[in-house]
């Protein structure tokens, strides 16, 4: 749990008493490869905040095609937002791409900390912040960028996702083809055939 402390800290200090209240307010939870954290129509009891391992959160439209949404790897926060803040049926999945561990915390539990501590009402304010500042510019990407301008972003963002997840799923999380993110980085191509 220190790194959750170091991860607490990058945005307002905390001392040890503090984070030893803080710590009581989590469960710890291990996710098997494949293994779904939130399935769409369940309800979404948690947030979790990623020690290790990397998940991606999809939407399934009606014709049954997957629209991703996010990846989530470590330091980073997790759950279908809408379904836990207004307590209501997932509307996207939430699955792990390699073993992981997740600490839980419950949105009576969020509450109760953010009550209690102005810190961590101030860091949870700056995280959403954060997340929503970098939805936007996602949407703006999408819209604006050509598959290339997308990809080399992506790169650029999150170095550590593009080695671990299949290209598969960037190509799609990019809004573009396997083809044409070949065409775009043909060392991708080259590796997918080992």
């Amino acid at each position: 749990m220190e790194n959750l402390r170091k991860h607490i800290e990058e945005i307002t200090p905390i001392s040890d008493d503090e984070f030893e209240y803080v710590r009581t307010f989590f469960t710890k939870k291990r996710v098997r490869k494949h293994q779904f954290l939130i399935q769409a129509g369940d309800r979404v009891a948690c947030e979790y905040w990623i020690a290790n391992g990397v998940f991606r959160a999809f939407y399934v439209d009606d014709g049954g095609r997957e629209h991703i949404l996010q990846f989530a790897l470590e330091n980073s926060w997790l759950s279908d937002y809408h379904a836990f803040f207004y307590q209501t049926g997932a509307n996207m999945n939430v699955v792990c791409m390699e073993e992981a561990e997740v600490f839980c915390l419950t949105l009576l539990a969020r509450e109760k900390l953010a009550s209690d501590l102005h810190k961590m009402e101030h860091f949870f304010r700056m995280k959403v912040t954060s997340g929503y500042t970098a939805q936007q510019h996602r949407i703006i990407s999408l819209l604006s960028r050509n598959p290339r301008e997308r990809y080399e972003e992506f790169g650029s963002l999150f170095p550590d996702i593009v080695k671990r997840i299949p290209k598969k799923y960037i190509a799609e999380y990019l809004g573009i083809s396997r083809e044409t993110l070949s065409r775009i980085h043909p060392a991708h191509r080259r590796r997918s055939l080992n």
